[in-house]
């Protein structure tokens, strides 16, 4: 058996369900209305996928940033250096793989006043 970590975060929690020293699966609940870091990675490469609720996903492309609404079922590939965030328009849950940097996130802005 695997055990399951949860992390509180001032946006919700995250469930670390999965991790090994080539990725990390995690489940992450985002309560309505809140807001994950405008953030990118050096060198993680992630992969998203809505399980329920609704965000709003925001990525830059081309040097601007894109906001598209997510529902269920659907999913986003986010690779090294590209600015992202989520914001649950609903309860959301989102099923997270990636490559195991957890700590590799740099923060742009945050609404809970967290620093690198």
């Amino acid at each position: 058996m695997v055990n399951v970590t949860r992390v509180d975060k001032p946006w919700g929690y995250e469930l670390h369900w999965a991790k090994t020293d080539r990725y990390v699966g995690k489940v992450i609940h985002v309560a309505k209305g809140h807001a994950l870091s405008l953030q990118y990675h050096n060198v993680k490469d992630e992969t998203i996928f809505l399980w329920s609720g609704k965000i709003l996903f925001e990525i830059e492309e081309d040097g601007q940033l894109v906001g598209r609404e997510m529902s269920p079922g659907e999913s986003v590939h986010v690779t090294p250096k590209t600015v992202h965030r989520m914001t649950a328009i609903e309860d959301s849950d989102i099923m997270e793989v990636s490559t195991p940097e957890l700590d590799d996130v740099v923060r742009l802005e945050d609404r809970y006043g967290r620093k690198d």
